[in-house]
C-alpha cells in the first residue's frame, strides 16, 4: 500500500512538476504576436500603409516604400507590375527570398543559384485561386521541397494585379502563408519575381 501511495503522489508531484513548466500561448495569443511583429515591421521599415480602395484608384501601382494593406491581410509593394497577367493553369516561374518576420532572419531563396527556379500551376475558379508547386526534372523546387505544393495564397493576391516579369515585395500573415507558417503563427516577408512560362 506504501508502494502504491509512494507511487500516486511522485505521478502527481511530476504532473504538476509539468504543469508549471508550460509555457505554451493560446493561439489568441500567437495572432496577437504576429499582429505586434508585423506592426513592428512596418514601422521600423518605415512602410506607408495604403488601403485597397486607395490602390484600386491609383491604377493597382504602389509609390516607394508604400503597401496596398488587402481585406485578407496581406500587404503587397509593387516594385515592378510586369506584363501580360496570368490566366488560368498558367505556369509560374518564381524567384524569391523569404524572411521571417518575427526574428528577422533569411530563412529559404532561390535567388542565389543560378541553375534553378521555383514552379508553380496558377488556377483562378470565378474569384478564388490555388497554386500548386511540382518539381522539373531539372529544378531543385525549394518551396515544394520545404513547405510542400500548395502555394501560400499571400503569393496568389498580387497575380490579379501584375504579370509576366513582375517583381513584389509582400507580407504575408500566418493565415495566408505555407504549411510552417499556419502552424506556428508566423508571418513572413517575401521578394518574390514571377515569369510566365
Amino acid at each position: 500500500m506504501k508502494k502504491l501511495t509512494l507511487l500516486l503522489f511522485s505521478l502527481l508531484m511530476t504532473g504538476l512538476a509539468l504543469q508549471s513548466c508550460d509555457n505554451s500561448k493560446t493561439y489568441a495569443e500567437m495572432l496577437a504576436d504576429e499582429s505586434k511583429s508585423i506592426n513592428a515591421y512596418i514601422k521600423n521599415h518605415n512602410i506607408n500603409v495604403i488601403s485597397t480602395d486607395q490602390f484600386l484608384k491609383q491604377d493597382t501601382t504602389t509609390a516607394e516604400n508604400e503597401y496596398v494593406l488587402f481585406y485578407d491581410g496581406v500587404y503587397l509593394h509593387i516594385d515592378k507590375k510586369g506584363g501580360k497577367i496570368p490566366e488560368n493553369n498558367a505556369i509560374m516561374l518564381t524567384r524569391f527570398l523569404e524572411i521571417d518576420i518575427a526574428s528577422g532572419d533569411s530563412i529559404l531563396s532561390n535567388y542565389y543559384d543560378n541553375t534553378s527556379v521555383d514552379q508553380f500551376r496558377y488556377n483562378v475558379s470565378g474569384t478564388s485561386s490555388y497554386g500548386l508547386f511540382f518539381q522539373d526534372q531539372n529544378q531543385k523546387a525549394y518551396m515544394l521541397t520545404s513547405y510542400g505544393s500548395a502555394v501560400p495564397a499571400g503569393w496568389l493576391e498580387p497575380l490579379k494585379y501584375v504579370g509576366d516579369g513582375a517583381k513584389i515585395k509582400v507580407i504575408v500573415p500566418s493565415k495566408k502563408g505555407h504549411s510552417i507558417a499556419q502552424q506556428y503563427v508566423t508571418p513572413y516577408f517575401y521578394e518574390i519575381q514571377y515569369t510566365i512560362y
